[in-house]
């Protein structure tokens, strides 16, 4: 028997301006306004403008100003290299290529939406008909379940930050909901038309992160396909698999043909693929769960409830489909020998699509306790976050002031009367959907998730208005950039260097600073980077041949380990 059992007043849905509203809220605050920040967030704008600015080689072999980055795949920089020279005249360069992130985070909550929105009204999943009529239609009960997997889209704390950055990740899981999309359309109606766009989108992700994510949701789909219609194999094989080589084999052919080691490229790019694969190890298994309980909250407690609810139902569509991409990715997850976020990410979008059929089998208890969850956890950071705020900006409490300064020493508190208001607007609206959800007490099904969503909605809003300067200030490297520039001559003459990817994209922008060709030192100077608890200079005299003059050292404020020393080529 169906574990659903609703009337029609459980379905009303979201007004779709309050859908869009949610969306813009979530994903435009941390756009404007930031430098690009260490590690990931700057390597990858670098990447994208290295293309944006350079030659067709630039755009074939990822690079971030010569430094080659043979283990990128280079849609994700294709993409924002596109966006900086149509919009970085207008915006900046950084905020252009991260605004190819409202485009990535669009492809993936609509389709998450319309997925489930699809198995939503598929006959099976249907609500037990009530004796006296008054059950939901399929298409409002579709729709209501699918606001439900929107809200706790949002609401996902892995998605968060990573859902702000032009990065691979948040194209991959774009993807990743776009082919479930497509998988959807594929099984509900057989054509080669879904077939093919299948194909397109493992093309992409291919181009994206390699070619172990898709091969993994192949062999899910394959799997699902043998236990419920085995005519879609033929499909899966003779049309999304050839599909598939021909988009990631095209780049793949241009880098043979027109590179001078397109084929040493080639070679470390499938290196790094075939890294990612190795045997299931305690190291992968407990990283999973030990990040993957905050990383997937709140959609995992909802998934896992809608696992067990359907259980009798397991083989329909609207459960079978989402476990097997939800099951394939945990599969590619722990042969994976190095976990790290990234790699939970993927699974976002099936355990959502999951948790929405478990929204109608809830126990209005568990319900309750989500929800007292959510309101008293969220509420607790928001407060914080004001309370940390108010310390910063007047130096009360003491105690709290002292801690922030302390992070970032040398910090200017930089009052900003529209970034309060905005903040001050998104904790009143928090309090009065708070006062509504527990007020009166709603019967819709999407009620369980409402809070979740609002309050990391709320949470992200006040970091991203009252708290940017300061993570900014903390995470850039603009600042050391400008004191390099500083002490180089006026005639720009190139550096030779040692520095990471995100430093190196970062002085390049911010510093204007020709570095030299990697692998080949031959400059006058020198910019070295190293661990401040480094005493002696050998490694230097022996990566970098010659006799050097120390310009200047330096480092970022908030980093009390890493340092940046300056050298000038002296004559013998």
């Amino acid at each position: 028997m169906k574990p659903v059992r609703l009337p029609a007043s459980a379905t009303s849905a979201l007004p779709r301006w309050g859908l869009w509203a949610l969306g813009l809220l979530y994903i435009l605050p941390g756009l404007i306004g930031r430098d690009p920040w260490k590690n990931e967030d700057a390597s990858s704008f670098g990447i994208a403008w290295t293309m944006a600015h350079g030659t067709i080689a630039d755009w074939l072999a990822p690079n971030i100003v010569g430094l080659p980055m043979p283990t990128e795949s280079p849609l994700t920089y294709w993409i924002g290299a596109l966006f900086i020279k149509l919009l970085g005249w207008l915006v900046s360069d950084p905020l252009a290529a991260r605004l190819s992130t409202v485009v990535f985070f669009l492809v993936g909550s609509l389709s998450v939406w319309y997925a489930t929105y699809l198995l939503g009204r598929r006959p099976e999943a249907q609500p037990l008909r009530l004796a006296f009529g008054g059950q939901p239609e399929p298409r409002d009960f579709g729709r209501t379940l699918a606001d439900g997997a929107f809200l706790i889209y949002l609401g996902c704390l892995g998605l968060l930050s990573h859902s702000h950055e032009a990065t691979a990740k948040s194209l991959q899981i774009a993807l990743v909901a776009f082919s479930i999309y497509v998988s959807v359309r594929l099984f509900e109606a057989r054509s080669i038309r879904s077939a093919a766009l299948l194909g397109l989108t493992f093309g992409l992700l291919i181009l994206t992160r390699g070619w172990v994510l898709p091969l993994g949701l192949l062999c899910g789909l394959l799997t699902l396909a043998l236990i419920r219609d085995k005519a879609i194999i033929k499909d899966l094989l003779l049309v999304t698999l050839p599909v598939t080589l021909i988009v990631a084999g095209i780049w793949l052919a241009a880098n043979f043909a027109m590179l001078p080691h397109g084929v040493n490229r080639f070679a470390a790019w499938e290196y790094f693929n075939l890294q990612q694969l190795s045997w299931p190890s305690w190291t992968a298994l407990s990283y999973y769960f030990k990040y993957g309980i905050w990383f997937a909250w709140p959609a995992w407690p909802f998934a896992g409830w809608a696992v067990y609810a359907w259980r009798e139902q397991r083989s329909t569509l609207h459960i079978a489909l989402p476990l097997a991409f939800f099951v394939s990715l945990t599969v590619v997850l722990l042969l994976n020998p190095h976990p790290e976020e990234g790699i939970l990410l993927p699974l976002l979008p099936a355990l959502v699509i999951l948790a929405a059929f478990g929204l109608p089998t809830m126990k209005r208890g568990a319900i309750n306790a989500v929800d007292w969850f959510s309101v008293m956890t969220l509420t607790a950071c928001a407060a914080f976050i004001w309370l940390a705020w108010i310390a910063k900006e007047s130096g009360w409490p003491a105690q709290i002031a002292k801690n922030v300064y302390k992070l970032a020493p040398g910090f200017k508190p930089e009052f900003n009367l529209i970034a309060l208001i905005i903040a001050l607007l998104g904790t009143i609206f928090w309090i009065l959907l708070v006062n509504w959800r527990l007020s009166r007490r709603p019967s819709v099904l999407w009620r369980a998730v409402v809070l979740s969503s609002g309050g990391v909605i709320l949470c992200w809003l006040l970091l991203t208005t009252l708290w940017l300067p300061w993570i900014n200030y903390s995470k850039s490297y603009a600042g050391v950039a400008a004191q390099i520039d500083e002490h180089l001559p006026t005639v720009k003459q190139c550096v030779d260097t040692n520095v990471g990817p995100a430093q190196r994209a970062s002085f390049a922008y911010f510093g204007d600073i020709p570095f030299g060709e990697y692998g080949q030192p031959h400059c006058d100077f020198l910019l070295y980077q190293d661990n401040i608890s480094v005493k002696t200079d050998d490694a230097i005299w022996r990566e970098f041949k010659g006799n050097w003059e120390l310009l200047w050292t330096g480092r970022r404020p908030s980093d009390r380990d890493e340092r940046f020393r300056l050298y000038q080529r002296v004559s013998n």
